[in-house]
């Protein structure tokens, strides 16, 4: 499957509010930063997935979310996406994650 141009555009558009929010292709998925820090990705089958630390990953296991690959980044709940408050909520956790585990750029 490949990645739905029009899911991306929507999702785009629900994390806009959040800040400096930006995205691009990358590895046949979509990768999100906000203010340069990478906070979420879409992949191949338009799922989304935010960055996570010790403190939120026993919320996304708890409700039954799936880690990408071995990387810190698990699934948003259908039940989160459908609602913006919550997912805003979540997103600004993932944010601030992104912000603190930044990587330096060479």
């Amino acid at each position: 499957m490949a990645l739905d141009d029009g899911y991306v555009a929507y999702v785009m558009d629900m994390l806009e509010p959040l800040g400096a929010v930006t995205g691009r292709r990358m590895f046949g998925g979509y990768g999100i930063w906000e203010d340069g820090d990478m906070f979420a990705l879409l992949d191949r089958e338009s799922t989304l997935f935010f960055k996570v630390d010790d403190d939120t990953r026993a919320r996304y296991a708890d409700a039954g979310s799936e880690q990408f690959m071995s990387m810190p980044y698990w699934s948003v709940p259908v039940d989160v996406l459908e609602d913006h408050d919550r997912l805003h909520a979540w997103a600004r956790d993932a944010i601030a994650v992104g912000h603190a585990t930044k990587t330096k750029r060479r």
